[in-house]
């Protein structure tokens, strides 16, 4: 998914923590929660379109969103992972 020098790099925005690849498995349920229109970002927007991946801040309370292997490093379209 992203290469593992860029994950050393990047970090999340708001907090600097470091930031890991979620597993298949909670992808598939975020996708899940999306196909049923049920997911939306820290901006309250509604997240429409499916993700490839997520990056999950060290402290486990948000998830960047990954599209065509590109994380989406934004704090306002985090998805809240409580």
């Amino acid at each position: 998914m992203i290469d593992n020098e860029l994950l050393e790099i990047i970090r999340c925005p708001e907090t600097k923590q470091k930031l890991t690849p979620a597993g298949d498995e909670q992808i598939a349920g975020l996708n899940a929660l999306i196909e049923k229109g049920e997911l939306k970002d820290r901006g309250g927007e509604l997240v429409s379109d499916k993700i490839d991946g997520g990056l999950i801040r060290e402290d486990g309370k948000f998830l960047y969103l990954v599209r065509n292997r590109v994380p989406i490093l934004l704090v306002d379209e985090a998805v809240a992972l409580d």
